[in-house]
């Protein structure tokens, strides 16, 4: 059984809902509990905006009987709720329709040892209000300061959290886990000569409060990237190399793994389809999703069905290796689960990536630009125009302009597309910069031609 660093309450409150289910005799079961503490202060113009604290606590019960599942969830966590939730979930798995596929994860497969992941920060749930008040302003302060040009905000937020998470299933099953987060936002406008605001943001967040960035770093991050706005403007159409600074690049790891979802490919609506050990990107690509890194916000040592997480690559050097599963899904293709789950307390297992990475290159970021003559450089994506079913890549865009080698002018109100398959194979230098975003981490890349329209 996996330890946790918190409270034994919720394990002990999943194991409870679990014998109710077996007494009342379904054929397997499982429940998950979840503890959890989140407070988060809001500034804006250095004054208090909104200050939140909150702690919640809820199980979900999942039952398989003769074929039929269903699931149900409760914020009540008295005996009589507990009883009364085992038997909504009966009743409804007796009218719902046989799944040949249904059923918990294989036993040999669950987590019996986990890793320690040092997910847990002692420090966070210290945190008071005047630590977090004190950080949210710092970061607006930074940012207001920057420049003259920098006339109005949109906020400066500091939040941490802390929770417990358990699931016990009827293959004997029982772990829990604890895990803590913080995170900073903060979002500045910067004027045009004609009174036109451009805005921008920047965050951090992380597992522990030694690896957030610095509050001014946030703020003085957040003015640049509106600063650097002044002045844009409309780009012509043509077709030209654009490069990725970092954060951009850390979507297309995302794009990657929505089309490696095992559900996807049951549904033929991923381009990835029948593309498993063949090259779909550039030899310099390598995508890798690890639930098993320490100290990460994609991390757990078990999934959403108590299956062992691990390392599964995607695309190793251009080659796609193949696709994420839940149990359910690796059932219907014959397959196995890769560790993938993710588990609300409401719902079904899902599938799901931990943490992505778009491993480092060994090209300088200066150097990926200074070798463009006539291209982006891409710093913002909009919009949703992504095709998972046929690859297409259609989205608005704004960046900067570069002109022999050199960051030039902004552009805003322009449309970056191509086919996602061509996008990868045309990846022609990757940066030693990788970052992380949250849960994902990426270099600069650039692709050697896209079509960059005028809107």
């Amino acid at each position: 059984m996996v330890t946790s660093r918190l409270s034994t309450e919720p394990l002990e409150l999943a194991a409870r809902l679990l014998e109710l289910a077996e007494s009342a005799g379904a054929d397997q079961a499982d429940a998950v509990a979840v503890s959890s503490t989140n407070a988060s202060t809001t500034v804006r113009k250095q004054q208090i905006e909104k200050v939140s604290e909150s702690t919640s606590r809820s199980v979900g019960l999942r039952v398989i009987l003769d074929g039929r599942q269903a699931t149900v969830s409760t914020s009540d966590v008295s005996d009589a709720a507990l009883v009364e939730t085992v038997q909504t979930a009966l009743e409804l798995a007796r009218v719902s329709e046989p799944d040949p596929y249904a059923g918990l994860a294989d036993p040999t497969e669950q987590a019996r040892n986990a890793p320690q992941l040092a997910l847990f920060d002692e420090r966070i749930p210290e945190v008071d209000g005047e630590h977090r008040l004190a950080q949210a302003l710092a970061c607006e302060e930074s940012a207001l300061g920057a420049d003259s040009r920098i006339v109005n905000s949109g906020g400066a937020t500091f939040s941490t959290s802390f929770s417990s998470f358990a699931l016990v299933d009827s293959n004997g099953f029982a772990g829990t886990y604890a895990d803590t987060s913080a995170s900073m936002w903060v979002e500045v406008m910067a004027q045009e000569e004609d009174g036109q605001l451009r805005n921008a943001g920047w965050s951090s967040s992380e597992r522990s409060l030694h690896r957030l960035d610095r509050p001014e770093d946030v703020g003085r991050e957040a003015a640049a990237r509106a600063l650097r706005q002044l002045g844009a403007s409309k780009a012509s159409t043509c077709e030209a190399p654009v490069v990725w600074e970092p954060r951009m690049a850390a979507g297309l790891a995302g794009i990657v793994a929505g089309a490696a979802n095992g559900e996807a490919l049951y549904r033929r609506a991923t381009f990835l389809a029948e593309r498993q050990d063949s090259e779909v990107a550039s030899p310099l690509l390598t995508i890798v999703d690890d639930a098993t890194l320490a100290n990460r916000l994609g991390s757990r040592p078990f999934d959403g069905e108590g299956v062992t997480t691990r390392r599964n690559s995607l695309i190793e050097r251009g080659v796609f290796q193949g696709f994420l599963f839940d149990s359910y899904n690796a059932r219907r293709l014959d397959a196995a689960s890769t560790g993938s789950a993710w588990r609300s307390v409401g719902g079904l297992p899902q599938i799901g990536s931990g943490n992505l990475s778009i491993e480092a290159g060994e090209t300088p970021p200066e150097q990926i630009i200074a070798d463009v003559d006539d291209g982006l450089y891409l710093t913002t994506l909009m919009g949703f125009g992504i095709n998972y079913t046929t690859g297409d890549f259609s989205r608005g865009a704004a960046g900067i302009w570069i002109r022999n080698g050199e960051l030039a002018e902004p552009v805003q109100e322009v449309n970056v597309s191509g086919s996602l398959l061509e996008m990868f194979q045309r990846v022609d230098a990757v940066g030693n910069d990788a970052q992380w975003f949250g849960a994902t981490s990426a270099p600069t890349l650039r692709m050697s031609r896209m079509t960059v329209s005028g809107v």
